[in-house]
């Protein structure tokens, strides 16, 4: 697996590429998921932002972001290409838990998913249990990125997997969002972990 991103910044796909793989990116409310896809994407990003109203505060939880006032309302996508013959599509998932719930519009991000990169924050890392349950029912292998946010507490990594309850096989990673190399380092991660993942399933 290629270590370095590679993009000659066109709107179409290299006739080297062998592989496409699609990942989710998904994680709590206002964790930062729309901010990676737009760091990483090589072709301008596809959001589905909406400004926040007052009737979706009263059923969002905006603990930690209570400066947020966007709002991921479908979906976010974007395309990291890796090396020549590799290239991901990336779709960014709602954080709120009320899109989580919703069966459909989870089952519709998910169908062909190769697995996800949940995004959490160590302010709230309660915040991503859900969507580390919604992407274990759907049976997805996934790593955990740690978005560094100014004000993000540290802790031993122990402690981390223990809190979110990790198995010693789930990768585990620091990450900033908006930083395009320490982006790509986290999706990396979870090229490898899924990757391997399949190789033991299907062997």
């Amino acid at each position: 697996m290629a270590s370095t991103t590679f993009s000659d910044g066109g709107v179409y796909v290299r006739d080297t590429v062998q592989t496409a793989a699609k990942l989710l990116v998904v994680g709590p409310f206002g964790v930062g998921k729309t901010t990676l896809i737009g760091a990483v994407s090589e072709i301008e990003p596809l959001r589905t932002e909406e400004v926040m109203t007052q009737a979706g505060a009263l059923v969002d939880d905006l603990k930690g972001v209570e400066d947020k006032r966007t709002t991921t309302v479908a979906m976010d996508f974007g395309r990291l290409t890796l090396s020549p013959e590799l290239v991901l599509y990336l779709f960014g998932a709602p954080g709120q838990q009320r899109f989580m719930r919703v069966a459909p519009v989870w089952r519709q991000l998910a169908l062909g998913a190769y697995g996800a990169l949940v995004l959490a924050d160590t302010r709230r890392l309660d915040a991503s249990f859900d969507a580390m349950e919604t992407v274990e029912r759907h049976g997805l292998p996934y790593a955990v990125a740690l978005n560094s946010f100014p004000d993000s507490p540290r802790f031993p990594e122990e402690e981390l997997r223990e809190a979110l309850d990790l198995g010693p096989e789930t990768p585990l990673v620091d990450c900033d969002a908006r930083d395009r190399a320490s982006a790509a380092r986290a999706l990396i991660a979870l090229v490898k972990h899924v990757r391997t993942h399949y190789q033991e399933h299907v062997s």
